[in-house]
């Protein structure tokens, strides 16, 4: 038990966990079996491998990028690896799983006293002029974080409009996406809007006074042992002076580049941090209520927290408990947390059509 109290990442026997090793290893081979349809060249970014429907300049890749490698993954029980494939320690893109980790710092941020409440409106904290319309005036901390804020504007040459009439999940319609619809009130309508969660990005860079990063790397990777090998990659303009200093913003995904490059051994250890509440070793890095918070449903989008998938009534993946919640980026990257029976699973590179079926072999090596 000391073991799981101090989130140590050891190594485990799957059966003195509760496995049936047999299935295990058929959840292991199923993954292994399941690659994304992908090319491993990503030098396009999502624009070109999804082929999304953006035209120029809207479809410029800002940021870096790096080929991918093949499947790899682990799955952990009361802190301990029970499985593993493929190269875990191998650096990847891991795109919107990205918009997770926002939501970690934002919790810090509330924590430290920073945000005083989800319910302000971001407009007393910005430090330019980006919240001082009719349309944005009203936007709060909880519709960023929500994705329900329906901001209105430009950021890093991309405009909000670029994500209007967005459609997600597997061979979705998305000949609609970019084209102008009418803004609603802030927090009445949710959309995936990659430009506003970049405008979280760049808030929270504001009240933290410090690049993202940094905070990132002293308050949650460092304590919790993660590798020094994982870099969060910002576009080549997205530069911002704060106190004198110009700093970098970092986008909350690789919809144009850029974004955290991270290796599986670490999403891990951040997985298992969510899932022991924040707490690592002693320290409560994370305020316990936010991670209460980051997986209550929003109101308008039951299926979604903050910037974290929720499995309300079994709509994200059927296979999995509905108390399961998810860090999910295309490709498909995903860290999968599940409380009631002390999992956390890593999976990167799975076919997207496949990621349900892959969710329901774990469930089913569990005795």
């Amino acid at each position: 038990m000391d073991d799981v109290q101090l989130g140590g990442l050891r190594n485990a026997d799957p059966a003195d966990l509760g496995f049936d090793t047999a299935k295990l290893a058929d959840a292991v081979a199923f993954a292994e079996a399941s690659e994304t349809p992908w090319p491993r060249d990503l030098s396009g970014g999502l624009v070109s491998v999804q082929k999304a429907a953006e035209k120029p300049p809207w479809n410029e890749v800002l940021g870096k990028t790096k080929d991918r490698g093949g499947p790899n993954g682990l799955i952990l029980k009361d802190g301990a690896i029970v499985a593993s494939w493929g190269d875990t320690s191998r650096v990847d893109m891991t795109f919107s799983a990205t918009k997770s980790y926002l939501s970690v710092l934002a919790g810090i941020a509330i924590g430290d006293g920073l945000i005083r409440d989800v319910d302000d409106p971001v407009r007393d904290y910005a430090i330019d002029a980006a919240f001082d319309t009719p349309q944005n005036e009203s936007i709060t901390w909880r519709h960023l974080l929500h994705q329900t804020s329906e901001w209105e504007g430009s950021l890093w040459d991309k405009p909000d409009v670029v994500d209007h009439n967005r459609r997600l999940g597997v061979s979705v319609d998305n000949t609609k996406k970019g084209t102008k619809r009418e803004l609603q009130k802030p927090g009445t309508f949710w959309e995936y809007n990659d430009v506003r969660v970049n405008r979280l990005s760049l808030c929270l860079m504001q009240v933290f006074r410090r690049p993202l990063p940094e905070i990132l790397k002293t308050r949650i990777m460092d304590p919790i042992g993660a590798s020094d090998t994982w870099q969060w990659q910002h576009y080549r303009n997205s530069f911002f002076e704060i106190d004198g200093e110009v700093m970098a913003s970092v986008p909350g995904g690789a919809h144009w580049g850029g974004g955290l490059w991270i290796n599986s051994h670490d999403h891990a250890r951040v997985g298992q941090l969510i899932l022991q509440r924040g707490a690592w070793e002693g320290q409560q890095l994370i305020p316990e209520s936010w991670i209460d918070a980051l997986s209550t449903p929003c109101d308008i989008k039951k299926t979604y927290g903050y910037l974290w998938w929720l499995n309300t009534n079994g709509a994200h993946y059927s296979q999995a408990p509905e108390s399961s919640f998810f860090a999910l980026g295309a490709g498909q990257n995903i860290i999968w947390i599940e409380p009631e029976h002390r999992l956390v699973v890593v999976a990167r590179w799975v076919h997207d059509a496949k990621a349900n079926d892959l969710v329901g072999h774990v469930m089913a090596s569990l005795k």
